[in-house]
């Protein structure tokens, strides 16, 4: 029996359009040294938008009120390391931050990302999935107007 953990990630959009990602450090068994979205664990008995929340405060500082992410979509990715078919809840909102507002909780670096510079990063494996999609959105586009 396949094992599915949940998760949630967030994407962050600036003023220039530009998507806030995580450069993950060599520590954690899942994409370790890969861009990623920030987020992680639901905890059991949380909400995916209240995981989401959590995650983002402990991973970067920002601490956003209930319902100023908009859920973007699902999706599954399978991690080899736990032979698991996890599910990702993709988060997204629009945000007045730029770097500087942003306190580093976790990884190598957490920035706003240009996005034609993302075909070039070493996306995670559910990065990979999420942003492309993500920038091709319709809300992608509504959070740039």
């Amino acid at each position: 029996m396949v094992a599915v953990r949940h998760f949630a990630g967030i994407l962050l959009v600036d003023a220039r359009g530009w998507v806030l990602l995580q450069e993950r450090d060599e520590h954690p068994v899942i994409a370790p040294e890969k861009w990623a979205l920030c987020g992680g664990h639901i905890e059991p008995g949380e909400g995916d938008e209240e995981a989401a929340l959590r995650e983002l405060a402990e991973e970067t500082g920002v601490v956003l009120p209930v319902g100023a992410l908009t859920h973007w979509r699902d999706i599954e990715v399978w991690h080899e390391e736990y032979s698991s078919l996890d599910r990702l809840a993709v988060f997204a909102a629009r945000v007045d931050l730029t770097d500087d507002d942003i306190v580093l909780g976790e990884g190598r670096q957490i920035v706003f990302v240009d996005p034609e510079a993302v075909p070039r990063l070493d996306l995670s494996a559910s990065a990979a999935i999420a942003v492309p999609g993500f920038l091709a959105s319709e809300l992608y586009e509504s959070m740039c107007a």
